[in-house]
C-alpha cells in the first residue's frame, strides 16, 4: 500500500493569498503519479503533486505536462473530468465514505461525498467556492502544454466530519489525472487500481496518509 506522511506549512493558513501558497508549495516534496491501470489507455502525461497542511486547510499543488489541454467546463460541479483534470479522493478514520475533489486545469471544481461512484452527494457551490486556486498554463520547449494548479482547501469542506484539527489524522487517499474528452484520453493514478474499466471510485485501492 502506498503511504504518505504530510507535514505542515509553517505560519500560514486558509486566509493566505494563493500566490503565497503556490510559492511555498514549490518547496514541498513532490510525488509522481505514474500508474496506468487500464491497458486500453496507456498515454502517460508527466504528473507530480505536492501536499501539505496547516491548522485549517489542506494545500495541494499539481504539476502537469501533456500533449493537449482542454478547459471547457467553467461551472462548479460541472463535468470537469472531461477536461484536463486532476483529482484528490480522501476518507477519514477508516470510514467507508470519502470526498472526491476534482479540478480542471483552470480551477473549476467538482466536490462530492459518498460511499461509491453511484452514491455521491455534491457539496453546495457556496461551500466549494471557498477553495482558493491559482492556475498557470504555458507551453514548454517541446510545444507540450505545461500547467500548474495550486489549491487551498479549507477544512470546512470536510463538512461530513467533525474535524477540529488535521494534525494526527489518519486518512485513506488517492490522486488522479484524467482527460476523458481529450484527443488522447487517459486515466493515471498514484495508488494502483485493479478493475476492468476505468473507475477512480474504488476506495479499497486507496493508499494511506497521515497528517503529522
Amino acid at each position: 500500500m502506498k503511504q504518505l506522511n504530510v507535514g505542515q506549512l509553517e505560519n500560514i493558513d486558509s486566509t493566505a493569498e494563493i500566490k503565497v501558497v503556490a510559492f511555498l508549495m514549490d518547496r514541498v516534496k513532490r510525488h509522481v503519479m505514474e500508474q496506468l491501470p487500464w491497458a486500453k489507455y496507456q498515454y502517460l502525461p508527466v504528473v507530480e503533486f505536492a501536499i501539505a497542511y496547516n491548522t485549517d486547510a489542506v494545500f495541494l499543488k499539481y504539476y502537469v505536462t501533456e500533449k493537449n489541454i482542454r478547459a471547457l467546463n467553467n461551472s462548479i460541479n460541472g463535468a470537469v473530468w472531461e477536461d484536463s483534470c486532476v483529482e484528490f479522493f480522501i476518507s477519514f478514520d477508516e470510514e467507508k465514505a470519502y470526498y472526491n475533489f476534482e479540478f480542471n486545469c483552470i480551477g473549476t471544481a467538482l466536490v462530492g461525498y459518498g460511499t461509491s461512484k453511484h452514491d455521491r452527494e455534491l457539496l453546495a457551490g457556496s461551500l466549494i467556492s471557498r477553495v482558493k486556486y491559482q492556475a498557470v498554463i504555458d507551453n514548454d520547449l517541446q510545444n507540450d502544454m505545461h500547467w500548474e494548479l495550486t489549491l487551498s482547501i479549507p477544512k470546512e469542506l470536510f463538512c461530513y466530519n467533525a474535524i477540529t484539527t488535521l494534525q494526527g489524522k489518519y486518512c485513506r487517499v488517492n490522486f488522479y489525472k484524467c482527460g476523458d474528452n481529450l484527443p488522447t484520453p487517459h486515466f493515471v493514478t498514484w495508488s494502483g487500481i485493479h478493475s476492468e474499466e476505468p473507475n477512480f471510485h474504488l476506495p479499497e485501492f486507496f493508499g494511506s496518509l497521515r497528517f503529522i
